[in-house]
């Protein structure tokens, strides 16, 4: 169910996510979204409870897993703040079923003014997938969904870490770019800021600490209950052609993925990070 009357907010004035949406959009079909959509998706279930769970999906973008969740029978609310995001997770939505169109709810809305959206509600998951590295900061952000993560809940976050920035040149060969990322990695602890590096769609972004999401969670009232590498085996040239055409193939793939993402020290090269933070103190 798309809330169409709500008002016209901000749509992510702080976000730097918007130079490289046409490139994101046209990417949805290639390897890289097929396996980070399908291990985030397998990492969820692990951890979710029964359905139907109420999650709010925080930058749900084109709505991929706001969809998929809904399809398994859980409630969602998604909130998204760019128009264009939201049209392709509109329809995306509209060839669904009533039954899972009827379990989801859109919302206009970003992190920094969700109160204007969800007021005080709380719920059994919070997702934020790839957006913290298109924020100027990430300890305001997660205080503000630890808020909304309910009793024994839990704040799955996927985040783009300092590993990942400095790993991903060298695992390319590209030798002068993974120096250019040490420098900036240096520069960046001397000068007490995040590492900046500029991502695959040419936007703007920002590496976090892994020590520093899990402190920031903790100060929230949640708990590090496990974390997952993803896109380890797929990341390794610059192109990102189609997956596998072979089912069998492409199958293959992914349950290696999986299996590389669960474990030390594959997951560790992981381009993105994917944390479930678990509610182990009251809500503030």
């Amino acid at each position: 169910m798309i809330d169409r009357d709500a008002a016209r907010r901000d749509e992510g004035a702080d976000s730097t996510f918007g130079d490289g949406r046409p490139l994101w959009l046209g990417r949805l079909d290639k390897v890289r979204n097929v396996v980070r959509q399908e291990m985030i998706s397998r990492q969820l279930d692990r951890h979710l409870r029964t359905p139907p769970a109420r999650i709010l999906d925080v930058g749900a973008g084109q709505g991929t897993q706001s969809i998929r969740l809904a399809r398994s029978g859980h409630r969602v609310v998604s909130v998204e703040p760019d128009s264009d995001m939201r049209a392709a997770f509109c329809a995306a939505l509209a060839a669904e079923p009533a039954e899972v169109q009827d379990r989801v709810s859109c919302r206009v809305g970003s992190v920094g003014g969700l109160a204007q959206v969800i007021s005080g509600e709380t719920y059994d998951a919070v997702l934020l997938l790839g957006v913290l590295m298109y924020l100027p900061a990430s300890e305001p952000v997660i205080a503000e969904l630890a808020a909304h993560v309910g009793p024994g809940g839990f704040l799955a976050i996927a985040a783009r870490t300092t590993t990942s920035a400095l790993w991903r040149p060298a695992a390319r060969q590209d030798w002068r770019a993974a120096l250019a990322a040490f420098e900036e990695h240096d520069l960046a602890r001397a000068e007490g800021r995040d590492m900046r590096y500029l991502n695959e769609i040419g936007a703007p972004s920002r590496a976090d600490s892994f020590d520093a999401l899990t402190s920031a969670a903790a100060a929230g009232g949640l708990e590090l209950e496990n974390w997952y590498g993803v896109r380890i085996a797929v990341d390794a040239d610059e192109l990102d052609p189609p997956p596998p055409c072979d089912p069998q193939e492409l199958a293959a793939l992914l349950d290696v993925e999986e299996r590389l993402g669960a474990m030390d020290p594959y997951r560790q090269l992981g381009q993105l990070a994917h944390l479930i933070l678990r509610r182990t103190a009251p809500v503030a």
